[in-house]
């Protein structure tokens, strides 16, 4: 990767988890009933359960669901249970971040105004050197940002 100047952002927090689960009705009862997370919505149309963790959230994907599919085969030795791992930034300036994730050689994923721990806001989708998801995501979302989220 290229030397370039440093991000155009400051990490804030982790702003959610994404599991991949095979067990969707057993990993609910344990995060709520064992670890104490509350839950803060359910998708079941793209099998997608999300769960209060404090300030953030974990998400539970059934990977017989829509999003699940993506990840492969279920959870086990030859296969991942993780999604992605998102990071709150701020600001959250799009041109700036694809110009900085540009020079340094990074792999860019898709743009989108997705929900997180504070709301809906701006998303960015890139990939790690050894092809792990990671989400950048901005605070929650503002007017300009749906029409931003229609650009390319």
């Amino acid at each position: 990767m290229a030397s370039a100047s440093p991000p155009p952002f400051h990490v804030e927090q982790i702003d959610h988890v994404v599991l991949r689960v095979a067990d969707p009705t057993a990993m609910e009862v344990f995060y709520r009933d064992v670890v104490g997370c509350a839950v803060e919505k359910r998708q079941p149309e793209i099998g997608l359960l999300q769960l209060r963790a404090g300030r953030s959230l974990i998400d539970l994907v059934d990977v017989a669901g829509p999003i699940g599919r993506l990840g492969g085969a279920a959870p086990g030795a030859e296969a991942r249970n993780m999604d992605h791992l998102c990071l709150r930034v701020e600001p959250f300036d799009r041109d700036a971040i694809v110009a900085h994730l540009t020079a340094h050689g990074v792999r860019i994923g898709e743009f989108g105004v997705r929900n997180g721990a504070e709301g809906e806001g701006p998303s960015q989708y890139l990939f790690d050197p050894e092809g792990n998801m990671v989400e950048l995501k901005g605070p929650p979302e503002v007017p300009a940002l749906a029409a931003a989220a229609g650009q390319s």
